[in-house]
């Protein structure tokens, strides 16, 4: 007796391969068609068979009555032996007399097959035409198939009562057609096997990438997005195996910047938290004194650590799929309204020397960001040379340029390279935003790639630097800059 309270053991589904069902679905249809078409032929042909049987039939009925007529003979036997003598049986074909009842009279030399060695026909044929009607039909007898024609024939002066019949062999008639569909089926079936193999090793070969797919994705683990797939071809599933690299290209991508921003992260929290927690270890708590200058230390690292949270997540919103939203943006107008916003950041001379005339798709709220943030480095990094700041912007058809150029000591060629990562800081806290979190350049860059476009900087020491903001312009209604508004040097 079984327990009732044990589960179910579930079916296990069988599994089979894409493979195996691309290749069993084509042989399906293509034995499915051959079938078809092969048993539509043999239908039609067969059905030709006999009608071109029936009507020869029909005419031996015809002849024979013509041959009774001409013949002038006044007894049946007379009239059924001429019968017999001149409609001699062709191939396939036989005759026989019958008189009240009886075999009497059949064609004499070699025949196919004899009807007076078929007791069942004689019969048959007796009893169909005893209402002296014409009658057609089939019987199988000792593993023959015949179509015969049954007339009865009647002479005036002779009492006695004949009959006429004809007969062909169906089978032997359709013996030919028969072969010949034996052989189309053989045919058939060796081309549906040489189907097979050829397509088993055609879907092989198509399905290949797929399977290159699969040993890669079981491959790759969440540490290592390095695995490619070979692209081979120029089709559907070489175009899946494009995409599927271009996916991991992606996700190795992010992976790679997820470590190194939870590296740096780690990295730059650690300093304030150690500071926060050296101070609050050696506080003097009966000292008022020690109380709130720990306190005020405290704070301003907490604020220093909100600024770096604040950065991380405009970072992470620069860099994510569809942060970006491009529409119509007038360049001139926006090069001014950026203007208007920076001059509020410093009490400098803020001087546009350079504004595009023209019509450009874009984020116009994402460019005023970067142009902010590169703005405020520019306050930043030229602090100790005070004087202006240089803001414009070109457009010359395939490109639109936004630059913010100070007057400060400049950044060194060797510190150029890499003041766009993140948490890099540059001499004078160049690349730092206003927090000081180092990520400033990094969003600027994040926002300009998201754009499709880069950021490039013109500098030499003790002459200042100029940062640009290069865009692709793939949608613009524009006036190109003249060479009087043309974008500063070294910022193509």
């Amino acid at each position: 007796m079984s327990d009732s309270r044990s589960e179910p053991v579930a079916r296990q589904r069988v599994r089979v391969s894409v493979r195996v069902r691309i290749l069993a679905t084509l042989l399906l249809a293509a034995g499915v068609g051959m079938a078809v078409a092969g048993a539509t032929a043999y239908l039609v042909q067969r059905e030709r068979v006999l009608t071109t049987v029936d009507d020869r039939l029909t005419t031996l009925v015809t002849d024979a009555k013509t041959v009774a007529t001409d013949s002038g003979a006044t007894a049946l036997d007379g009239v059924l032996s001429a019968i017999i003598q001149q409609l001699r049986p062709g191939a396939n074909e036989s005759s026989l007399a019958i008189i009240d009842g009886s075999p009497a009279l059949s064609p004499g030399g070699s025949v196919d097959f004899r009807l007076d060695r078929n007791p069942a026909l004689v019969t048959r044929a007796v009893s169909e035409t005893a209402d002296g009607k014409v009658v057609r039909g089939t019987v199988t007898s000792d593993g023959r198939t015949l179509r015969y024609i049954a007339t009865p024939v009647q002479v005036t002066s002779d009492a006695r009562a004949g009959v006429f019949v004809a007969a062909v062999d169906l089978q032997a008639e359709l013996g030919p057609l028969t072969d010949a569909f034996t052989t189309y089926a053989v045919i058939a079936a060796i081309a549906l096997v040489v189907v097979g193999i050829v397509g088993w090793f055609v879907a092989g070969r198509l399905l290949r990438p797929i399977r290159s797919l699969t040993n890669a994705a079981n491959r790759i683990t969440a540490s290592d997005l390095s695995e490619r797939i070979p692209v081979a071809g120029n089709d559907d599933i070489s175009q899946l195996t494009t995409t599927v690299n271009g996916m991991l290209d992606r996700l190795d991508g992010a992976l790679t910047g997820q470590r190194q921003l939870l590296d740096d992260v780690g990295h730059e929290l650690k300093t304030p938290l150690t500071i926060v927690r050296g101070h609050l270890e050696l506080i003097d708590v009966s000292d008022p004194a020690d109380v709130a200058a720990s306190r005020d230390l405290a704070i301003d690292e907490l604020d220093r650590m909100s600024g770096l949270v604040s950065d991380i997540t405009r970072l992470a919103d620069s860099g994510r799929a569809g942060a970006i939203h491009p529409a119509p943006v007038d360049i001139a107008e926006l090069t001014e309204r950026i203007r208007a916003k920076a001059a509020a950041m410093a009490d400098r001379e803020w001087v546009v020397t350079a504004s595009a005339e023209g019509i450009v798709d874009l984020d116009a709220d994402r460019i005023t960001q970067a142009m902010l943030q590169l703005a405020a480095n520019a306050v930043a990094y030229g602090e100790s040379a005070g004087g202006g700041i240089e803001l414009g912007s070109a457009l010359d058809g395939e490109h639109v340029r936004f630059w913010v150029r100070d007057f400060g000591p400049g950044i060194p060629l060797d510190a150029q390279e890499r003041i766009f990562e993140r948490f890099q800081r540059g001499p004078s806290t160049r690349g730092r935003g206003p927090g000081g979190s180092g990520l400033g350049l990094a969003i600027v860059s994040t926002m300009a790639a998201a754009h499709g476009g880069h950021v490039t900087v013109d500098s030499r020491p003790g002459e200042g630097a100029t940062f640009t903001i290069v865009l692709p312009v793939t949608s613009a209604t524009a006036n190109p800059a003249s060479p009087s508004t043309a974008a500063p040097k070294g910022t193509t």
